[in-house]
């Protein structure tokens, strides 16, 4: 749960108001007015530096590989503790609920009735030989239509622009390696995925410049967390004054741990500020199939009529969170830039794909009409379902969340337990959750600005959700104690999920 050290940076006196009410943003109720929370000295940005983070490494490492050492030691903690001690309804009832790690646990019983059918079990010799480092072209054909369709391109993608590498963490790794020089930066609107700290400098030592965004919401057409251009501009000169090279820009559409979705007219001003600025794009879209809620629209980059600067906008998406099947270690990058293409799939070396895995993957791709009317309305309707039973249970405890229809997480408000309104105190409060139990991740691994936030994970089983939510409840009414089956009277169950 530690973030890493970072400099001073420019001062802002505007308060951010309010943390809103349950529903925070869209629709609004029974949620805590609160005084202001900014203090004269809030930052606007931050330039994160992993160079600080200790003093001296092990006399066997190297100091990059006492760095790495650190983000296992520190940064995962909570994720070490859960493996060490899983939740099993049967050999381990008092094990703990993972409500922390961005995964969709609902479909299952689709995945593996489609993945174990006949046409996914071929083996030839192209697939145990070695392939093209940018993925075989029959999977970088079939990614190409894929990504045409759904991410709805007024033209057809091509095939050439496809590097395929194991998962969106090589990518992110491969990009910040091939774009940046050592102690270049990237900015990124926060809070965001945490981790990406660690996926950009552990090759690169490229560094992120944090845009922080807060809850305040100042006016009718405004929302909590809105990133704009302005504080795009304010993060950039920002870090140049302290003389640091600026390189790209990282988006997550949608957006982890916010849920929010950008425009189609937000995402032209963000790539047209960034074409101003010669600054690489890098979009995540990992979620871009997960928005369940119909009134949600959703756009791609790839599906804007016009790309400000294609040679400098690069797409990543996998089949880890859309198609739940995180432990396949799959991930695709789309650029039109072949620089950039052959250069990533020359890391492909170290970040392949096994050829098994890629024909598999080609298989389902293709399969539209299993994607279509089977595995998308299944899975959104069990996301609906299980994201309306956890947004059930926060307004119970009246706590105020953001609601969007993206994702797997709600981001909720538990400033109201803070006395102080500290990070100390929100660690505490982790702390709290994990000794009851129950994993939840913490605003500030997202570098969340307002100490008091958490991202909770719905995307589970009803047993599970209902486990996880009463443990969360005891800590929140001060009755901390390991709960292994709560009586179905005490809470209301999620329906149209899977047991």
């Amino acid at each position: 749960m530690s973030t890493l050290p970072q400099k001073e940076s420019r001062a802002s006196t505007a308060c951010p108001g309010p943390a809103s009410t349950q529903d925070l943003g869209s629709s609004c109720d029974n949620g805590p007015e609160r005084e202001c929370s900014r203090k004269p000295d809030q930052k606007l940005y931050a330039v994160g530096d992993a160079s600080a983070i200790f003093s001296s490494g092990s006399s066997y490492l190297s100091s990059r590989g006492s760095i790495i050492k650190w983000f296992w030691d520190s940064a995962q903690e909570g994720y070490r503790t859960y493996h060490m001690d899983k939740y099993d309804e049967d050999k381990n009832p008092s094990g703990i609920i993972n409500l922390g790690t961005s995964e969709n646990k609902l479909c299952f019983d689709l995945l593996s009735r489609r993945l174990s059918q006949s046409d996914m079990l071929q083996i030839e010799p192209s697939l145990l030989q070695y392939a093209d480092w940018r993925g075989h072209q029959f999977l970088r054909e079939e990614l190409a239509k894929f990504l045409s369709f759904y991410c709805k391109s007024p033209a057809p993608l091509k095939p050439e622009n496809v590097v395929v590498l194991n998962g969106s963490t090589s990518l992110f790794s491969a990009l910040a390696t091939v774009l940046c020089e050592a102690g270049e930066a990237f900015l990124i609107p926060t809070p965001y995925y945490g981790a990406i700290t660690e996926h950009v400098y552990v090759y690169g030592k490229v560094r992120l410049v944090y845009v922080y965004l807060d809850s305040k919401v100042t006016g009718p057409d405004t929302r909590p967390f809105q990133l704009t251009v302005e504080k795009l501009e304010i993060a950039l000169q920002g870090a140049h004054s302290e003389g640091v090279k600026v390189k790209g820009l990282i988006l997550i559409n949608p957006q982890n741990p916010l849920g929010d979705i950008y425009s189609p007219g937000e995402l032209q001003e963000y790539l047209e500020f960034a074409k101003r600025h010669k600054l690489h794009v890098v979009m995540d879209e990992v979620y871009m199939l997960s928005v369940f809620e119909e009134s949600a629209a959703y756009s791609s980059v790839l599906g804007l009529e016009r790309l400000p600067d294609p040679q400098r906008t690069h797409v990543m998406w996998s089949t880890s969170k859309d198609f739940g099947m995180s432990g396949v270690r799959f991930g695709t990058l789309y650029t039109e830039n072949q620089d950039v293409a052959v250069a990533v799939a020359t890391l492909c070396c170290y970040h392949g794909l096994s050829g098994l895995v890629q024909y598999q993957l080609a298989q389902l791709l293709r399969d539209h009409d299993w994607i279509n009317q089977v595995y998308l309305p299944e899975n959104h309707a069990r996301l609906k379902a299980a994201h309306t039973y956890v947004s059930k249970e926060l307004r119970a405890l009246r706590i105020p969340f953001l609601n969007r229809g993206a994702g797997f997480f709600i981001w909720a408000d538990l400033r109201k337990y803070l006395s102080k309104g500290t990070f100390e105190e929100e660690m505490l409060l982790w702390r709290r959750f994990l000794d009851n139990k129950v994993l939840l991740s913490s605003g500030k691994a997202f570098e969340c600005i307002e100490p008091g936030w958490f991202r909770f994970i719905f995307a589970d089983n009803a047993h599970q959700l209902r486990l996880g939510m009463q443990r969360v409840r005891q800590v929140l009414e001060g009755k901390s104690q390991v709960a292994e089956d709560p009586p179905s009277s005490q809470t209301q169950e999620p329906s149209s999920q899977p047991r």
